[in-house]
C-alpha cells in the first residue's frame, strides 16, 4: 500500500529449517501456530471421544440393565415366586441364567424394603440394598450407583401383583469396571486416528505455510504489521472511497468512505455490484473493465467522480480498483450547466418548430407549444390586428387579439383565443414590456399590484387557479412591435428568475422574425390572390350554345397562375379556354392576366384554335426576350387549351399547348379523354400547333381542368385520370354545376400546393327552325329576291320590327359580295338571342371601315352597316371569308334620313 513491494531478492522462498522454526517470517509463525493448534485440537478431540465413548458405554449399560430388570420383573413366574413361602429357592436358580443371557454383571430380586431374596452373588442374599425407595413406590429407574459391593450402572424395576401392588423389586446392572474395559479397548484406535490427524494437519500446515510464504514473499511480522497499518490508514483515514471489484463483478473490498458514499449494506462484501441497489450507471461502470478518470456519476443524491483501473497490470487478480470522490458541491454548477443545455435545446427546437408554415396564427401556436412544458406551464400569444391580416402594424400597441394559448392542462383561467386584450394601464408588466421593448419579470404575482390593476377579476381567477409567476416579452421585428408573448407558471413551485429573462427575450425574438415573415407572406399572398381574382372572370356570360359551370381554388401556400375563360364568338359560337402558368405569387398571377388578355384580343380576330395558340406562343417568346434583365422574371412555362364550339353544327375544334386533354362525358354517361395532337407548352417555339375536330352530341359535357386537380404528391397523373373518369361517369344526368360539385368533393386534396381551375360546359344545339340559308348567284339582280326571302323569314320568326334594318344590312353585304367577292356566295340568318346575319363568299379580301370625305363617291357602306348593327366583323374560313353582323332585337328603328347607301371599299 505504500507503493513499494518488499525486497525479496535476498530471501529464498524456503530457507533452512532452523529459520522456519525460528519463526522469523510470517509463514514460519503461521506454521508453528497451525501445528500447535492442530495438536491441541487433536488432544481435545481424543479426550472428547474417550469421554463420549465412556458416556455411551454407561448409557448402553443403563439401557441393558433396565431391559434385563424389566424383563425379569414382568416374567410370569416372578410375582408368584415372590409370594411363595420360600422366594429364594424359587428365584435363585433363575437369576444365574438370566444374568448370563442378558449380558449384565448382576441381577438381584429384592423385597420392597430392599432385602435380597436372590442375587447373582449368593453371598449377598439377605443383605439390604440401599437407594431403592423410588422403585418401592412403583417407579422404575436407572442410575450410576456408587457403593458396595461395586460401582455400577444399575436399573431397579418394581414387581406388581394382579392388583397393581408392589410386592418386590428386581435390580440389574453392569459394573463401571466393565464399562471402562470397553472404553480401554477403543483407546488404541483413537490414538492411532489422532496420530493420523496430526500428520495430516502438519502436512496441510506445511502447504499453507509454503503458499503463504510465496504470497507474502517472506515478509516478516513487523513489516507485515507496518504494511497493514498503512493499509488501514489508507482505507479508513483517507476521505476518498476505495473499492476493489473482482473479475466476476463481486465486491471484494470497500473502505468506510466508499460505503458511506454508495450507502452500501453491511453484507455488501462478496455480492455482485449490480445487486447492491446502486444506480445502473455506476453499477455498470464498476462491473466493467473500462479505465476512466473522474467520470461523473450519480449515486442517489450525490454526484461522484469515479476513476477505475484494472488490477491485472499491477500484479493483482482479474478485476479493477475504483476510487470515488464526492463532488456533490458541484451540483449547483452542474444544475446551471444542465439548465443552460436545456435552454439551448429549446432554442434549437424553436428554430425547427417555429415558422414551419407561413401562417401567422399557426406560427404563434408553434411558439406557445415550444415553451410548454419545458419552460412555462402556460403560454399566451397576442398579436396586433393588422399583423393577423398581413398588414404593417402602426400606432400605439394598446389593443391586441389573442392568437394562441397552450398549457399543460386544458382548463385555464385565461381569456380564450380570439378575445381582444387591451393594455390600458401603464402599471401592468405587459405595458412596461411594450414601452421598454424588453422582457419584464413578475416573479411573485401574489404581491404584484400593477398586474392586478388591468383586470382585477381575471387576476383573482388566475391566482385562485395557482398562477404565481410571469415573464412577458414583446414580439418585435425590424424595430416594429407585432405582439407579445406571456410565459406563466402555476404547477411547478420554482418561480421565474432574472436568469430567465434573457432566454425569454431570445425565444420571443426568434418567434417574432418567423411571425413577421408569415405576416409579409400573408400580405403578398393576399395581394397576389386579389390580383389573380381580379384577373379571372367574375362571372361567365350566359350563352345559348353551352351551359357553363366553373370552380377555382387558389393554392393554400401561394397563389398560382391557373385560369379559365368563356368567350362568345360570332355566329353563336363560344370559345372555352383553360390555362396554367408555372410558378406562384404575384409574377404568376400577373403573367396569367397578360395571357388571358392576349387570348381575348386574339379571339376578336376569330382565329382557329391552332392559329390562336401559335400567336400566343409567339407573344410568350417575345415577352421572355423583352425581359432578360437581372431581377426580372420571364414566363418560365405556360400551357393552354383552346376550344371553339359551334352550336349550329355541333362541331368542337380544339388545340392544346402542352395542356392536359379535356374529358368528354357523352349523353349515355360514357367518359373519354379526347386525344388531341401533342404540342409543346407556350414559349418553346419551333413546332406548329395542330387542331382536332370532334362532333359533340347535344347534352354532352366538356370538362376542362388544370393539373392541380388530377395530380399532387400523393397521387400520380394516371391515378388522377382514373379518379376523374370515375367521378364523371357516376351519373349522366348531372348538370354542369352538379358535376363541378361532385368533382371537387371527390378530387380536391386536403393540402393544395397548386391552384385548381375547373370548367364544365354542357352543350346545346340551335333549333334548325331558327336557321335560314340561301345561296346567292353572282348577279346583282339576285339581291332583291334574297332580301324578300329574308324579310319573309323574319316575319315567320316574329321579327317584323327588325325587317327594315336587316334588309338594309343584307343589301349592302350581298351587293358588295357580288361586286367584290367570288363564288360561292351564301347568306345565313341565325335567330338566337340576337339576330345574326352572315354573308360568305370565296374571296379572302377583307373590308375595312374608313371615313369618307364629301367628295368621295364611295366608302360609306361599311360605315352604315356599323351604325345599323350592334357588332360586325369578318372571319376567315378554309374556303374564303364571312362578314357577319349582330343586331339587337330590341332596336328596329330606321337610321336617320339623309344617309346614303353607298359602296363598300374593299
Amino acid at each position: 500500500m505504500n507503493g513499494h513491494r518488499p525486497d525479496t531478492s535476498r530471501r529464498p522462498l524456503w530457507g533452512p529449517r532452523e529459520s522456519l522454526l525460528g519463526a522469523r517470517t510470517v509463514a514460519g509463525q503461521v506454521l508453528l501456530l497451525q501445528i500447535a493448534v492442530a495438536v491441541l485440537l487433536i488432544i481435545a478431540a481424543v479426550a472428547a471421544l474417550v469421554l463420549q465413548a465412556r458416556n455411551q458405554s454407561e448409557q448402553e449399560a443403563e439401557n441393558r440393565s433396565l431391559a434385563t430388570a424389566a424383563a425379569f420383573a414382568h416374567a410370569p413366574g416372578t410375582a408368584a415366586a415372590l409370594t411363595s413361602p420360600d422366594p429364594t429357592a424359587a428365584l435363585q436358580p433363575l437369576i444365574v441364567g438370566a444374568s448370563q443371557e442378558a449380558g449384565v454383571d448382576f441381577v438381584t430380586v429384592m423385597a420392597k424394603n430392599g432385602i435380597r431374596y436372590a442375587d447373582t452373588d449368593p453371598r449377598l442374599i439377605g443383605a439390604r440394598t440401599a437407594g431403592v425407595e423410588r422403585a418401592a413406590a412403583g417407579e422404575a429407574f436407572t442410575e450410576i450407583y456408587e457403593g458396595a459391593p461395586s460401582d455400577a450402572a444399575r436399573a431397579v424395576v418394581p414387581v406388581v401383583d394382579s392388583r397393581g401392588d408392589v410386592i418386590g423389586l428386581v435390580g440389574a446392572g453392569v459394573q463401571i469396571e466393565t464399562v471402562g474395559n470397553a472404553v480401554d479397548r477403543q483407546l488404541p484406535m483413537l490414538l492411532f486416528s489422532a496420530a493420523g490427524a496430526l500428520a495430516l494437519a502438519t502436512g496441510s500446515a506445511l502447504l499453507v505455510s509454503r503458499r503463504l510464504r510465496r504470497q507474502t514473499h517472506g515478509i516478516g511480522p513487523a513489516e507485515m504489521t507496518r504494511m497493514y497499518e498503512h493499509h488501514d490508514a489508507v482505507l479508513h483515514a483517507v476521505r476518498e472511497g476505495v473499492l476493489i471489484v473482482g473479475g466476476d463483478g463481486r465486491l471484494m473490498l470497500a473502505n468506510d468512505e466508499a460505503r458511506r458514499l454508495l450507502e452500501l449494506p453491511p453484507d455488501a462484501d462478496g455480492r455482485l455490484v449490480t445487486d447492491l441497489g446502486l444506480d445502473s450507471g455506476i453499477a455498470a461502470l464498476l462491473a466493467s473493465d473500462r479505465s476512466v478518470t473522474d467520470e461523473v456519476r450519480s449515486a442517489g443524491d450525490r454526484l461522484l467522480a469515479v476513476s477505475t483501473r484494472p488490477t491485472v497490470p499491477y500484479g493483482g487478480h482479474s478485476g479493477n480498483v475504483a476510487t470515488l470522490r464526492d463532488t456533490t458541491e458541484l451540483r449547483a454548477l452542474s444544475g446551471t450547466a444542465e439548465t443552460a443545455r436545456q435552454r439551448l435545446k429549446i432554442l434549437y427546437d424553436a428554430g425547427g418548430r417555429i415558422g414551419t408554415t407561413l401562417d401567422v396564427v399557426r406560427t404563434a401556436e408553434e411558439l406557445s407549444r415550444v415553451a410548454v412544458p419545458r419552460f412555462a406551464d402556460f403560454v399566451t400569444v397576442e398579436l396586433l390586428n393588422p399583423v393577423l391580416h398581413g398588414d404593417e402594424p402602426s400606432g400605439a400597441p394598446t389593443e391586441m387579439r389573442r392568437a394562441a394559448l397552450t398549457g399543460i392542462r386544458t382548463d385555464h383561467p385565461f381569456q380564450p383565443v380570439g378575445d381582444v386584450i387591451r393594455f390600458l394601464s401603464p402599471a401592468t408588466p405587459m405595458a412596461a414590456a411594450l414601452s421598454g421593448g424588453h422582457a419584464v419579470l413578475e416573479a411573485d404575482l401574489t404581491v404584484a399590484d400593477g398586474w392586478r390593476a388591468q383586470d382585477p377579476e381575471g387576476a383573482d381567477n388566475a391566482l385562485a387557479y395557482g398562477v404565481h409567476s410571469l415573464i412577458t416579452a414583446p414580439l418585435q421585428a425590424r424595430g416594429v412591435v407585432l405582439g407579445m408573448v406571456n410565459f406563466w407558471r402555476s404547477e411547478r413551485d420554482e418561480r421565474f428568475g432574472e436568469e430567465d429573462l434573457s432566454f425569454a427575450e431570445e425565444l420571443a425574438t426568434r418567434a417574432a422574425v418567423a411571425i413577421d415573415n408569415a405576416r409579409r407572406f400573408t400580405r403578398e399572398h393576399t395581394m397576389a390572390e386579389t390580383l389573380q381574382r381580379s384577373l379571372l372572370p367574375h362571372g361567365v356570360p350566359s350563352h345559348s350554345a353551352v351551359d357553363i359551370a366553373y370552380r377555382y381554388l387558389p393554392a393554400q401556400a401561394r397563389v398560382g397562375g391557373d385560369w379559365f375563360d368563356v368567350i362568345p364568338l360570332p355566329g353563336a359560337r363560344v370559345a372555352l379556354v383553360v390555362g396554367d402558368v408555372v410558378g406562384h405569387g404575384l409574377h404568376a398571377a400577373a403573367t396569367m392576366g397578360r395571357l388571358r388578355t392576349a387570348v381575348h384580343n386574339f379571339s376578336t380576330l376569330d382565329l382557329p384554335p391552332d392559329e390562336l395558340l401559335a400567336r400566343l406562343d409567339e407573344l410568350v417568346g417575345r415577352i421572355d426576350q423583352d425581359e432578360p434583365g437581372e431581377g426580372t422574371e420571364g414566363i418560365t412555362g405556360a400551357t393552354c387549351l383552346y376550344a371553339i364550339y359551334d352550336p349550329v353544327s355541333g362541331m368542337c375544334t380544339l388545340a392544346t399547348a402542352g395542356h392536359l386533354p379535356p374529358a368528354l362525358v357523352r349523353p349515355d354517361g360514357s367518359v373519354e379523354f379526347l386525344p388531341l395532337p401533342v404540342s409543346p407548352p407556350l414559349g418553346l417555339g419551333g413546332l406548329p400547333f395542330e387542331s382536332a375536330e370532334v362532333r359533340l352530341p347535344e347534352g354532352s359535357r366538356l370538362v376542362l381542368y388544370t393539373d392541380g386537380l388530377v395530380e399532387h404528391r400523393h397521387r400520380d397523373l394516371d391515378a388522377g385520370f382514373h379518379a376523374l373518369s370515375t367521378v364523371l361517369a357516376g351519373r349522366a344526368d348531372r348538370s354542369p354545376e352538379e358535376t363541378c360539385e361532385a368533382v371537387f368533393d371527390a378530387m380536391v386534396p386536403a393540402t393544395r400546393r397548386d391552384d385548381i381551375a375547373l370548367l364544365v360546359a354542357g352543350t346545346r344545339l340551335i333549333d334548325k327552325s331558327r336557321i335560314a340559308t340561301w345561296d346567292v348567284p353572282r348577279d346583282p339582280a339576285a339581291v332583291a329576291p334574297v332580301r324578300s326571302a329574308c324579310s319573309r323569314q323574319l316575319d315567320e320568326w316574329g321579327l317584323e320590327a327588325a325587317g327594315f334594318t336587316t334588309e338594309l344590312v343584307l343589301s349592302e353585304l350581298i351587293t358588295n359580295a357580288i361586286r367584290y367577292g367570288s363564288e360561292p356566295i351564301r347568306v345565313r340568318l341565325l335567330y338566337e338571342r340576337s339576330l345574326i346575319c352572315e354573308v360568305s363568299d370565296g374571296s379572302s379580301t377583307s373590308p375595312h371601315l374608313r371615313r369618307a370625305t364629301s367628295t368621295d363617291e364611295g366608302g360609306r357602306g361599311l360605315f352604315l352597316v356599323a351604325q345599323l348593327s350592334a357588332r360586325w366583323g369578318t372571319r376567315y374560313t378554309p374556303t374564303g371569308k364571312v362578314i357577319w353582323t349582330e343586331q339587337s332585337l330590341t332596336d328596329g328603328q330606321v337610321p336617320p334620313g339623309g344617309t346614303l347607301l353607298d359602296d363598300f371599299e374593299w
